[in-house]
């Protein structure tokens, strides 16, 4: 093919693997000399998108994730699209790897469920890559805003507020509520709920998972004596991979010992 359209052979490969640093014209004439030949054009070189979409995932040791991957993926094969799971490790391959490899393959479109569009400090060039590629994409949970993806997430007010009251009126009354970092926004959606319950008695300390990131308070109309202690994780898959010292750490000394209560990790 090199001697057909009188470039190198390394020429040929990065037309190939589409990679920069040849001229249009050149391009052009690799690919109709492939045509020609009778040689199938790589995918990414189609022009065309496969019936492929991503499913990147944080983990599967959370088995919300699993469920997830379950239940998205049947709805994609229930409309002839084949899903494509791409699961994070620690010091394994990251999101915008994924993110890559995913547009190398022309996939129809991506839907994260957990990753770093949830936090505001976080690097998100990749996320501009899949909106300059004009690639459909959807993000479970709340999602920074400039992004711009249609995102489906809970009612974090609304879940905070329900955990609360059911704790209460278990006779819970020093609860605390464990969270990601501060740049995490279904974290910062969940303590502003927290806060609102009421905010005169409402009181955090940042820092690494122990009292840190919690949110303390009394509920209306508890009374000021001895009170059972609790935790409330109101964000599981972060506590999940920080592991059980992140509720090990959340600890509470209720001024009456034997009236006391408290929630352990399993």
């Amino acid at each position: 093919m090199a001697k057909k359209v009188g470039v190198s052979e390394a020429t040929v490969s990065r037309v190939l693997n589409d990679k920069p640093g040849v001229s249009p014209a050149t391009r052009q004439a690799v690919l109709s000399a492939l045509d020609v030949l009778g040689y199938e054009r790589p995918t990414q070189l189609r022009g065309e998108r496969a019936r492929l979409v991503g499913l990147v995932l944080p983990e599967l040791q959370n088995p919300i994730f699993p469920a997830f991957a379950e239940v998205i993926g049947g709805a994609l094969a229930q409309l002839g699209l084949t899903p494509v799971l791409c699961t994070q490790t620690k010091g394994g391959v990251s999101e915008a790897d994924y993110v890559n490899l995913l547009l190398q393959q022309q996939v129809s479109g991506v839907v994260f469920a957990g990753g770093l569009y949830a936090q505001a400090d976080a690097p998100h060039d990749h996320y501009r890559r899949l909106a300059d590629r004009n690639i459909p994409v959807v993000l479970v949970n709340a999602a920074i805003e400039h992004l711009g993806f249609p995102a489906v997430s809970c009612d974090d007010a609304v879940a905070v507020e329900q955990a609360w009251r059911h704790l209460a009126s278990l006779g819970h009354e020093r609860i605390g509520l464990v969270l990601g970092p501060g740049d995490h926004m279904p974290s910062a959606r969940k303590l502003a709920a927290a806060r609102a319950l009421g905010t005169s008695r409402t009181s955090t300390s940042p820092g690494p998972c122990s009292p840190s990131r919690a949110a303390t308070r009394r509920p209306p109309g508890s009374s000021t004596g001895a009170s059972p202690a609790s935790s409330a994780p109101a964000t599981p898959w972060r506590s999940a991979r920080y592991g059980p010292p992140a509720a090990r750490d959340l600890t509470f000394r209720p001024r009456s010992p034997s009236s006391a209560t408290t929630t352990r990790p399993s």
